[in-house]
């Protein structure tokens, strides 16, 4: 998938610098596989800067950050398995903590409904909210964050379930996280 949207996005850009007349025809774009690489450069220096238990802590990077999350499902997934998907990440909100506490303000979902035909198969979308980079950073945890003291068990528990239930490699899972912005 990674590679249809990267060849797709260079097509596009090829198409529309040959009708603008313009060198965008050529532009290089960064193939998203290297974006990743380099936004988890970037994560990596920061620990190293940082340190694991600033890096994950509550007040690091405050600010309300969205972890997006779409799930593509392998064709023989049931009605009744996708249920327990969701019924199980919802949990997350309530039994996810850190030092007993919650730190997860809102997990929401819904299913794929858009009419538009660039869902790429994903069929599930899940959104979770945090007050800080630091809560997102916990939560996500590996291929990040390996150190167990300084991740999130009950997010690696889910990982660990869902994984098998999802479409091959990087087809059966989308991340795209962002703080938001400010208006």
């Amino acid at each position: 998938m990674i590679r249809f949207v990267r060849n797709t996005l260079q097509t596009t850009l090829f198409t529309a610098g040959l009708l603008l007349g313009t060198n965008a025809a050529f532009a290089q774009t960064p193939a998203p596989d290297a974006q990743a690489a380099t936004q988890r450069q970037t994560l990596q220096a920061e620990i190293t800067r940082e340190g694991l238990k600033r890096f994950t802590a509550p007040g690091y990077k405050p600010g309300r950050v969205e972890h997006i999350v779409l799930f593509r499902y392998k064709d023989t997934v049931t009605d009744k398995q996708k249920a327990e998907v969701k019924k199980r990440f919802l949990a997350l909100e309530q039994i996810a903590k850190r030092s007993g506490k919650r730190y997860i303000t809102s997990i929401i979902t819904g299913k794929q409904n858009s009419g538009e035909g660039v869902d790429h198969g994903f069929e599930q979308a899940f959104v979770v909210r945090f007050k800080s980079e630091g809560d997102r950073n916990y939560y996500v945890g590996a291929p990040i964050v390996e150190d167990a003291k300084y991740y999130d068990p009950k997010h690696a528990e889910f990982k660990t379930f869902v994984g098998p239930l999802l479409a091959e490699g990087q087809q059966g899972v989308l991340v795209f996280d962002f703080a938001a912005d400010k208006h």
